[in-house]
């Protein structure tokens, strides 16, 4: 089953710079966080389309294939029209859904 998520928007929205180093008191930290997490949603994405685009190989005759082929072009497509993960790591930064912790800084305080 495919989880349900927050609708996320495809705009561009100004965001106010003071919100993203609230967390990480440095906003270049801040992005380096999005940064990687927005590279684990991408690769949890691409592997979630590979492996339904895989259900779809097989020896076939040439009418199923092109049923298929149209399957296959509406998952892609479903898949394109989803928010992009930079959008989807900020919204999820915003809500406090993203645990952060630097281990050099924790090392400097004990």
């Amino acid at each position: 089953m495919e989880e349900k998520k927050k609708k996320i928007s495809n705009t561009t929205i100004t965001r106010n710079t003071a919100e993203f180093s609230q967390m990480t008191e440095n906003i270049y930290e801040t992005v380096a966080m999005l940064s990687k997490r927005a590279n684990q949603i991408a690769l949890e994405e691409k592997r979630a389309l590979h492996d339904k685009i895989d259900d779809f190989r097989s020896s076939t005759d040439a009418l199923d294939e092109m049923f298929e082929n149209r399957e296959q072009i509406e998952i892609v497509r479903r898949y394109e029209r989803q928010p992009k993960p930079t959008l989807e790591a900020t919204e999820q930064y915003l809500d406090g859904q993203i645990y952060y912790r630097n281990p050099a800084k924790e090392a400097n305080n004990q």
